[in-house]
């Protein structure tokens, strides 16, 4: 009797030249951690939530070819629970085949990074390695896309498949490179090709590169300087909220530290049309300020505004006053044809009072997974459509 017949195993170190969507890498003593920020920014970021978020790997995707039928993508997740509120579930991995989601999965394992949201205390404790596996992918020469967890910061180990992995060539794809807020890092999004940017890139063919940061989008100086330094066919500036919720400067302060932004991506990207989008419509923070605080009072986390609106007239930032602002900028910034290639786009454009109607924001802050189709619906037609600042 012959034996039975066995299926070699291909192992494959990851390395940076199987990884898109990400501007450097750290190698640990596991693995490779992919970041969204270069080593020159992440020295100077202040705070431990802007460090979370930029490990966190929204946009972040393998890609290469093979003709594996099984693939196993080892990793050492970093998942995130909050005492009092329930604990998230194990983020998701996608598998595009040729472009199309073809299988998800999760990593068991993995880190634990506990974060009280009253005091901003953080515990890390260690775990194991974990695995994301794939079966039953067609046996043809495929291109295959891992986009990882937007949730999770992932260290990558090493890929298990049944075929040999070869690197895909670079996309010859325009680059769009969106700097955000949490609902940009994908914040309620139920998977990482859920989230609004990938959907949007998806539908509109481009190459993403995805700098949304959970409560990160602060008009810090250095991340200015990556998206300067970072090439880009086509960048848009979500701007806005993040400022409102940390209650982090007054309107005399705001001009211009956009002004500055704005001149410090134009140094490295003087033509390169530019889209700056106010914040979407957001009930908590339309006329209240900030700081913002988490409420536990319902059972689930939910948001609210602590500021007094009575004191936007001495200079406290609100939805509508950097609504209001970021449109006057950006006008005197066109004006007479300065730059022809900055355009503006009202947030409440792609989420407005009716769609908040029609899908409210669970937590008074972030949108559903439907409410990111629709933001992802609407930014492609007024992007990407042929009157948009991304048009051809």
């Amino acid at each position: 009797m012959s034996a039975p017949r066995t299926t070699a195993t291909t192992t494959t170190p990851v390395t940076e030249e199987l990884l898109r969507g990400h501007l450097d890498v750290e190698h640990t003593g596991r693995g490779l951690l992919p970041h969204r920020l270069p080593a020159r920014a992440r020295r100077q970021i202040p705070d431990d939530q802007l460090a979370m978020a930029e490990s966190q790997p929204s946009g972040v995707r393998l890609v290469f070819r093979t003709r594996a039928t099984a693939i196993t993508l080892h990793t050492v997740p970093t998942k995130r629970a909050y005492p009092g509120v329930p604990t998230p579930p194990d983020g998701v991995y996608d598998l595009l085949v040729d472009g199309r989601l073809a299988a998800q999965a999760t990593a068991a394992g993995g880190n634990l990074r506990t974060v009280d949201l009253a005091t901003g205390r953080v515990e890390l404790r260690q775990g194991p390695p974990g695995a994301a596996e794939f079966t039953g992918l067609p046996g043809r020469d495929k291109a295959v896309e891992i986009w990882l967890p937007h949730t999770e910061t992932t260290e990558l180990i090493a890929l298990d498949t049944d075929a040999p992995v070869t690197p895909e060539p670079e996309t010859t794809r325009r680059r769009w490179l969106h700097h955000g807020s949490s609902i940009s890092h994908g914040s309620n999004a139920a998977h990482p090709t859920g989230t609004w940017p990938a959907m949007v890139a998806a539908g509109a063919g481009v190459d993403l590169v995805n700098l949304g940061f959970g409560g990160g989008a602060l008009l810090d100086p250095f991340t200015a300087r990556a998206i300067r330094d970072t090439p880009a066919d086509l960048i848009s500036l979500k701007i806005g909220i993040n400022l409102v919720n940390a209650d982090a400067m007054r309107l005399r302060a705001f001009g211009p530290a956009v002004h500055g932004f704005l001149d410090t991506v134009r140094e490295g990207h003087p033509t390169t049309p530019l889209l700056l989008v106010s914040p979407v419509f957001c009930p908590t923070h339309e006329e209240t300020p900030g700081p913002l605080a988490p409420d536990f009072s319902t059972g689930t986390l939910r948001f609210r505004a602590t500021g007094d609106p009575a004191e936007t007239a001495a200079g406290r930032l609100t939805l509508e006053v950097i609504r209001a602002e970021l449109a006057r900028l950006a006008a005197a910034r066109t004006e007479a044809g300065a730059d022809p290639n900055l355009h503006y786009l009202d947030g409440r454009s792609l989420y407005g009072r009716a769609d908040h109607d029609e899908h409210p924001l669970p937590d008074g802050l972030h949108p559903d997974p439907a409410g990111h189709r629709r933001i992802a619906e609407h930014f492609t037609h007024l992007a990407f459509g042929p009157a948009g600042a991304f048009a051809g």
